[in-house]
């Protein structure tokens, strides 16, 4: 792949710039003899400035051009070998300039340039040339640093992507097979059924919507926590109390999908859902976020799962709202705080 040409816009600009610098001591001294009555003001003065300008700024222009945008690397030469090759080009490119004023300025004015404003040209040229080859080495580390910039954000966007995909494909498969052993309950009780098989159809469909998209409406999460609700307490029946409590002014937050199901989840799985040990997951809003706690029951056996639902929604926070999930214990009490996103 070849280099990323250096814009034309910012090389000319630099060209023209540095033209109107190195034209300046002369300009100075007309300036300064015409002042002083020493000579009279000419449009012959200004013709002379033109000219030098106009040589100025083309060599200015070849020698950044050719230090920026050839791609010597394309044709695989030994180091020193394109080093000497780079010098020499610009060495020819010096001569030429300095030939052609010479040449074109009896042509153009009717008389040779004297041997003093030919020394000044010349070692104006010289200079000149050292300064633009490390201006031209300077923009061009600059394009080059901006290229690998570019290339480690689209990166670390890609990455970005795949890491939350491989988060989202992780989240939360495994319920549908208590909710199928539960829904194996309830085939005597059609209307019961019908209703469990609607709410577990809808789920499955959120979860397919939601995999394209990175944030939805606290609205349309809490319709989704409630169809889980009802499974569960399909489930566990008046063993089981989910308590929803939401102010309506943050219904149009947002935050990433499937957050609350997964947590309410969490707090089913390790801890104790019995007759004599009901459990209560309250859900509410407060300041701006929504917390999700339960009192701490262990279970006497372990669920089964590898634990890494909270840790992966913690990912999903600092990779997509640059925040972080707060948990916390106290009192016996787990609780997990997430921020909501004020819809734009």
């Amino acid at each position: 792949m070849g280099i990323t040409k250096v814009k034309q816009g910012e090389i000319v600009k630099t060209a023209l710039l540095l033209g109107i610098l190195v034209s300046l001591p002369k300009t100075i001294y007309l300036y300064n003899a015409i002042m002083e009555g020493n000579m009279d003001f000419s449009f012959l003065w200004v013709a002379d400035f033109l000219y030098r300008y106009l040589f100025f700024f083309g060599f200015s222009w070849a020698v950044i051009q050719l230090n920026t945008n050839v791609d010597f690397d394309r044709f695989q030469w030994p180091t020193p070998v394109k080093w000497m090759v780079v010098v020499l080009l610009n060495v020819l490119i010096l001569l030429l300039v300095i030939v052609l004023i010479r040449m074109l300025y009896p042509v153009c004015f009717g008389k040779e340039m004297d041997h003093r404003e030919i020394g000044f040209v010349n070692f104006t040229l010289i200079n000149l040339s050292v300064v633009l080859f490390f201006i031209a080495r300077s923009l061009r580390l600059k394009t080059d640093r901006q290229d690998d910039r570019i290339e480690n954000e689209q990166l670390k966007q890609q990455n970005l992507e795949n890491e939350l995909a491989a988060l989202k494909n992780q989240i939360d498969p495994h319920f549908l097979f208590n909710s199928l052993n539960s829904l194996t309950s309830l085939v005597r009780e059609n209307e019961k059924a019908t209703q469990f098989v609607n709410k577990l159809s809808y789920m499955y469909r959120y979860i397919l919507q939601s995999s394209d998209t990175n944030l939805v409406t606290l609205k349309e999460e809490l319709k989704f926590l409630e169809s889980y609700a009802f499974l569960m307490n399909t489930r566990y029946r008046d063993r089981l109390r989910i308590a929803i409590d939401i102010a309506p002014e943050v219904l149009g937050h947002r935050l990433p999908p499937l957050a609350l199901q997964l947590l309410v989840e969490n707090s089913v799985k390790h801890n104790e859902i019995s007759a004599t040990n009901p459990l209560t997951v309250k859900v509410y809003s407060h300041n701006g976020k929504i917390i999700v706690e339960n009192p701490i029951r262990g279970r006497s056996t372990l669920a089964e799962g590898t634990g890494t639902g909270l840790i992966n929604l913690k990912k999903r926070y600092v990779l997509l709202l640059k925040q972080e999930v707060v948990v916390s214990t106290t009192d016996g009490i787990f609780k997990v705080e997430l921020p909501l996103i004020e819809k734009s």
